[in-house]
């Protein structure tokens, strides 16, 4: 896979108790947050940006972090924007909304 800069959304919906679900998830959105690539936390999904292959380590990692934390089981929706020739960015998508 070529090393051009990508998208990739993450949704993560775990199976726990209705009032643990945002706690879990909240340790799936640290993991982004500490892997230095650029991300934008959404109502339903986070939006990273990075080369793919980095991006889905930390889909992986991602994952594990919610079974740690007591998920039994996971849905996992992930969505890839990639262009062989060009990068792909937040900033190229939604920028001109940004106030």
């Amino acid at each position: 896979m070529h090393q051009h800069t990508v998208n990739l959304a993450l949704q993560i919906v775990p199976q726990v108790a209705s009032d643990k679900v945002y706690a879990v998830v909240d340790e799936a959105i640290a993991v982004i947050q500490s892997s230095g690539v650029k991300y934008r936390v959404c109502p339903f999904e986070t939006v990273m940006e990075g080369p793919y292959d980095q991006l889905m380590d930390i889909v992986k990692r991602a994952q594990e972090v919610c079974f740690k934390a007591g998920a039994g089981q996971l849905l996992v929706y992930v969505k890839i924007q990639n262009n062989q020739h060009a990068d792909v960015t937040i900033e190229d998508k939604t920028g001109k909304y940004d106030g």
